[in-house]
């Protein structure tokens, strides 16, 4: 798909125009900034473009204000004491130095246990949560996929997990494949289940129209109370997804 993109500026607002080969036009607006983006179909003019933006300003303002508002983590600095969260739950971290191999167990429910060399630094103890968390994902998305595709009547040929600041998920059609975002790991279960059901019905249909929203009323009829739950949870500090 031959794809082009540029920026104009609407009312003092930038915005990314995507032009594509789709019928109608796209416009979203992307946390934590609430940077706004618009695909378009690839004869549409910017003249076009700034007409709809302009007309689209209310919901715009209302969007971003509600990114704005949304709890955000503190930076992370990876020391015992801080909150983090798995699937939902909140845990105290528990940093304990001692030779030997890195990771991370689930003590008694309540605490996280991260387990480091001496000397560690932050980026690396992100980076030994961050794979645990990966691990956490790969457990459960299998059995995601298996329910979920023989409801749907469709197949993925590969499926990953990723940290993405835009978006929960994303599927590329032509491939069949999805990726999920790291971050659904600190999600409730029903986050993950919504995004999971959302990238499988793309197969489907591409486009965020109403034949795709037809289909998830069909075969997730809750899935508008997922995505509420989704967006009420706290965001990391330096990223987010749709």
């Amino acid at each position: 798909m031959n794809v082009t993109t540029n920026k104009i500026i609407v009312s003092g607002f930038e915005v990314q125009v995507v032009r594509k080969a789709i019928k109608n036009l796209h416009l979203s607006v992307h946390p934590p900034e609430g940077k706004v983006r618009i695909s378009v179909p690839a004869h549409v003019s910017d003249d076009q473009v700034r007409l709809t933006i302009v007309s689209r300003l209310p919901w715009i303002r209302k969007r971003q204000a509600a990114f704005i508002a949304q709890p955000r983590q503190s930076v992370r600095e990876m020391v015992s004491g801080e909150s983090h969260y798995l699937f939902g739950k909140r845990y105290r971290l528990e940093v304990v130095e001692r030779r030997g191999k890195h990771g991370v167990v689930v003590k008694n429910t309540t605490t996280l246990l991260l387990v480091v060399n001496p000397g560690t630094t932050t980026t690396n103890r992100l980076l030994v949560l961050n794979d645990w968390y990966r691990a956490q994902l790969k457990e459960c998305i299998p059995a995601l996929l298996d329910h979920w595709q023989k409801k749907i009547g469709v197949e993925t040929t590969a499926w990953g997990v990723k940290r993405m600041k835009t978006r929960w998920g994303s599927c590329n059609t032509g491939k069949k494949r999805i990726l999920i975002n790291l971050e659904l790991a600190k999600k409730p279960p029903v986050c993950l289940e919504y995004i999971v059901v959302h990238e499988l019905v793309h197969l489907l249909e591409r486009n965020h129209n109403d034949r795709f929203r037809g289909f998830l009323d069909g075969f997730l009829p809750t899935w508008q109370l997922s995505r509420d739950v989704l967006k009420r949870e706290p965001l990391s500090h330096d990223d987010w997804v749709d």
